[in-house]
């Protein structure tokens, strides 16, 4: 969930209490020490761990931005962690010219052990508080969190400049933006038509219309004020589903990871909120596949239909919680 109202002034009282509790947390999850979560790394190295291993295929560029390291720093890290025997480069399918970063089998054995600890020490920990705080703790937690990206420049690291930017939920013409982004391109590429556009256009504005939603969240990346690229979750907490759409990226982008991005941010909200996530698309979208297919989505159906308003081979493609 977002906030969508102008926040009112904080309190100086409210910041230092905030403070305490984060230099708390920092200390009590181990941050401090020069290993973390029973492992033999030091902290930004187990982040980097779970980071690739969330997100296998994640260029050195990307992970740089989710761990707000510089590009010296990345490399470094990427390297010892080659140099260890935890994380391999491989060519990129889609540009030969860049490459794409997996966890070895040693490497998702450790992030296994490291998610076994982690989650065993917040486990132990939330036993001591009543289940409606649990939830209300989670709740504020993500949005605390959200808030603190929010002004995060994407795709660039500390110092190189501004780009877009990844921002959650609504903003003022964004349904056009994306409605025409799919448009353009699945006109030009598969000869849709406005039965196709329509259909985006009403779909998108219903959604949008009901966020902030429990369940549900659009991400979009921004430039200048026009919608670049979006992705959307359509959640139903009840059946613990959720549906993967509007997944799009101007051709002005491709390449830049902002799909790998907006992919990564999407998993890590179902993986908190959801048992399965699917995904309905068409065969000959290649490139989108094999991004599909690195965060652990799996085609599980296959047949001809015309939902799109052309014949295609349509799929299904579905993820679930590991």
């Amino acid at each position: 969930m977002i906030l969508t109202e102008s926040p009112s002034a904080t309190s100086p009282n409210t910041v230092r209490q905030l403070r305490e509790c984060s230099r708390k947390l920092v200390r009590e999850l181990g941050f401090m020490r020069n290993t973390l979560a029973d492992s033999d790394l030091a902290p930004s190295a187990v982040h980097a761990i779970l980071e690739i291993g969330g997100a296998p295929g994640i260029s050195a560029k990307d992970l740089g931005v989710l761990l707000r390291l510089d590009k010296s720093n990345t490399s470094r890290q990427v390297a010892r962690l080659e140099s260890d025997g935890l994380v391999e480069r491989r060519v990129s399918a889609d540009d030969a010219r860049s490459s794409e970063l997996f966890l070895t089998a040693a490497g998702k054995q450790l992030r296994q052990k490291i998610d076994r600890f982690a989650s065993s020490q917040v486990a132990s920990a939330l036993q001591h508080l009543p289940d409606a705080d649990q939830l209300e703790l989670v709740r504020t937690l993500g949005l605390y969190a959200d808030a603190l990206g929010q002004d995060n420049v994407v795709g660039s690291a500390p110092g190189e400049g501004m780009g877009p930017s990844i921002s959650e939920g609504y903003q003022p013409g964004c349904i056009g933006d994306v409605v025409g982004l799919h448009a353009r391109f699945y006109a030009e590429h598969w000869g849709f038509g406005a039965f196709f556009e329509k259909r985006v256009a009403t779909e998108l504005a219903a959604f949008a219309d009901a966020l902030p939603a429990d369940g549900k969240a659009l991400w979009l990346c921004v430039e200048d004020g026009r919608t670049l690229a979006s992705l959307a979750i359509d959640g139903d907490l009840e059946t613990g589903t959720a549906h993967l759409r509007w997944f799009i990226v101007d051709d002005t982008l491709r390449g830049t990871g902002i799909g790998r991005q907006l992919m990564a941010r999407a998993m890590e909200f179902v993986d908190r909120h959801f048992v399965e996530t699917y995904l309905a698309t068409f065969k000959g979208l290649d490139a989108a596949r094999h991004l599909y297919e690195s965060f652990g989505f799996e085609l599980c159906e296959e047949t001809e239909g015309t939902q799109w308003g052309t014949k295609v081979l349509e799929q299904r493609f579905v993820r679930r919680a590991g």
